[in-house]
């Protein structure tokens, strides 16, 4: 055969492997997804269940401690494992919150995923018959929702699942995100008039200022808190675990280089991070302090920032942001050294979980202030 026309035949079969491996692998992820998401319902349904046979009343009392083991033991034999004592009461809890819930956009008709149409709905004081009935949409998958759970706040817990769909969270990462306070931390960064939006809508980009909270927690990092360590340490750090840094840094973040070189006036200048944004169009410019902060550090990231401006971005694009990460950030520093329309933000970081009770606890102080304030205008 012709070394040309083998070689064509390759490549055709290159091409064909790659869609058909594409189109698979597509399937695949499909059927997860819909196998997961009618599981989640299952269970809604069955925590479902279990609430209404409480509500009889003819053995309530002994309800968790006797009915649920011989209901687990009966449902594990034919079914095998996910059926336990703790699984069940996850079930019942699942129900008894999301029944509940007034999260916007839950409108799932149940004969969508042919759970049947005959089922007692006496509780909700509807129909009697299921698939009329509008229940949560949920999106996510059961072990995302074990986590959920355990979110008393409605407000907190209707973010973390927008956020977690929109961003396509694995566990582990929305594990990290709650551990790590993002909703009170971004709540706190914010005019008070836009934490409502936090739980409607989830992080929305929109200005510079909303990618900034306060502190950045890099306990990922595995770095000591106590111990001394210079910013080539602290940034190679970064390097090394870049995917969880994107995680806290947020949404849209594209990492572009590191100690990205320029020059200008025969002078060559490095800047630590270069990042891009995609859903705010601009470059995001991040230098490392171990130290305190200082007015020419200041001084420094306002000259990056103008160099990117004017020599870099292009017309479409938005504004650079600056972003100085630093242990100890000082708000009348940076107000007396840069002008009141400076796109700079001085942020600190931690190396350590916050106290989540602490932040909390500041969040709702802050909240019930503000409060007070529109009572006493209005």
């Amino acid at each position: 055969m012709n070394r040309d026309i083998e070689k064509k035949i390759d490549e055709q079969i290159e091409i064909l492997f790659d869609k058909i491996s594409s189109l698979v692998e597509t399937i695949r992820k499909r059927v997860v997804s819909t196998v997961n998401t009618a599981m989640v319902y299952a269970n809604y349904e069955t925590g479902r269940y279990i609430i209404e046979d409480e509500q009889l009343g003819l053995y309530r009392a002994e309800y968790g401690k006797s009915v649920l083991k011989k209901l687990s033991n009966k449902l594990s034999i034919r079914f095998g494992r996910g059926y336990s004592v703790d699984n069940l009461e996850n079930m019942r809890n699942f129900y008894l919150i999301y029944s509940k819930s007034e999260t916007a956009s839950r409108n799932f008709k149940i004969e969508q995923i042919g759970i049947g149409n005959n089922v007692s709905n006496k509780i909700a004081g509807k129909s009697e018959t299921l698939s009329r009935i509008s229940e949560p949409d949920f999106t996510l998958s059961w072990s995302h929702y074990l986590v959920l759970m355990r979110i008393d706040n409605l407000d907190e817990r209707n973010f973390y699942e927008i956020e977690c769909a929109q961003q396509q969270w694995s566990v582990r990462q929305l594990s990290r995100q709650v551990g790590s306070s993002l909703y009170e931390r971004l709540a706190l960064s914010r005019n008070k008039n836009e934490v409502i939006r936090l739980t409607r809508d989830g992080q929305t980009l929109e200005k510079a200022s909303d990618i900034i909270k306060n502190p950045l927690t890099l306990e990922f990092l595995g770095l000591k808190p106590e111990s001394v360590y210079l910013e080539n340490k602290l940034e190679n750090a970064i390097i090394s675990k870049l995917q969880d840094f994107l995680l806290e840094l947020g949404k849209g973040f594209l990492f572009e280089s590191r100690q990205k070189r320029f020059t200008f006036n025969e002078q060559h200048f490095f800047v630590d991070l270069v990042f891009y944004n995609r859903l705010l169009q601009c470059y995001v410019l991040i230098d490392l302090k171990v130290d305190k902060l200082t007015h020419q550090d200041l001084g420094q990231m306002q000259m990056y920032v103008n160099y990117f401006d004017r020599y870099v971005k292009q017309e479409y694009e938005k504004p650079t942001i600056g972003i100085l990460l630093c242990q100890e950030k000082n708000d009348a520093l940076v107000k007396l050294t840069l002008p009141k329309d400076a796109n700079i933000y001085a942020t600190e970081y931690a190396l350590y979980l916050p106290d989540k009770r602490l932040l909390q606890a500041k969040l709702k102080e802050w909240v019930e202030e503000y409060e007070e304030y529109k009572s006493e205008r209005i």
